[in-house]
């Protein structure tokens, strides 16, 4: 027994060695740096110890970023997740064409981030694009909506973009845990007549749970570090109204010239996603026990 442990750690502690060395040695590195005065790229900096973080927990501007990314991150998690249990159980069913659906659904996430950001930018745009029209003919609008004018508008907006770009893929991976489920388990509540709606609440959903659960941790993740769309479609205005922690990291490095204060947000924002990992993954733990 000792034997085989020993030789698995072997077989494992190369793949072990090289992922620590990529991961361990960026966040050493951004730590070092947070602890420096350094502000811009082989520039030299003084060690100055825990001033930065003193200087960014103090910012209020990070401190709103802070809750844009929150807002940011919920609202992509409700409407991908509403979004790709729809069409995941859509696709589960046997109809015409279901399997170029299936393949065709993808092609959402697949599109380059340019190309999505410059369609989008044109559908919604003011002047030309065809998002306005199309309300103000179905009766909704009497004069054309700045989507990216306002706070609150860009922000919907900007969540409604990304939740188009990424529900695809969530949704095959819901799809996948779908056909998982025994059919027979269908059948028997059909036999017990029970509904749709029934058969979905007492077996789809708590068996799909599992799955949900680890899409959500790893949704949230990637939700939270997404840059490219925010950037180019409104770099985080109008009014601070979409800036995101990844967006003032960016600008605080990049515009500000403050290369150990972004390390520190970098920091921060890693402690915060770590947090919620562990968290998140012993929810799930406890759960399957």
């Amino acid at each position: 027994m000792q034997k085989s442990r020993l030789l698995a750690i072997v077989f494992v502690a190369p793949a072990l060695i090289v992922l620590g060395g990529i991961l361990g040695w960026p966040l050493v590195s951004a730590i070092l740096l947070s602890m420096q005065d350094v502000r811009t790229i082989g520039s030299a900096g003084q060690w100055v110890g825990l001033q930065n973080y003193s200087a960014v927990l103090s910012n209020q501007s990070f401190w709103m970023a802070v809750v844009m990314s929150i807002i940011w991150v919920v609202a992509n998690a409700v409407v991908q997740t509403i979004l790709a249990l729809i069409t995941a159980l859509t696709l589960n069913q046997n109809f015409p064409g279901v399997r170029i659906a299936r393949t065709w659904v993808i092609l959402t996430w697949i599109v380059p981030t340019v190309v999505v950001v410059i369609i989008w930018r044109w559908l919604f745009s003011t002047s030309g694009g065809m998002i306005n029209p199309l309300l103000a003919q179905a009766g909704l609008i009497d004069r054309p909506i700045g989507f990216f004018s306002m706070p609150w508008t860009a922000m919907a907006t900007l969540i409604f973009i990304n939740s188009w770009r990424w529900f695809p893929f969530i949704a095959l991976m819901m799809l996948a845990g779908l056909t998982r489920i025994p059919s027979d388990l269908y059948e028997a509540a059909r036999i017990d007549g029970a509904n749709g709606w029934r058969s979905f609440t007492r077996i789809t959903w708590p068996l799909l749970a599992p799955t949900l659960g680890v899409l959500t941790v790893v949704g949230t993740l990637l939700s939270f570090n997404v840059f490219d769309i925010i950037w180019l479609m409104t770099a985080g205005g109008p009014a601070g109204g979409t800036r995101t922690l990844p967006v003032i990291i960016y600008e605080t490095a990049f515009k500000g010239y403050k290369l150990s204060e972004a390390a520190t947000m970098s920091v921060l924002a890693t402690i915060l996603l770590m947090a919620f990992a562990l968290l998140a993954s012993r929810t799930l733990m406890r759960e399957d026990d």
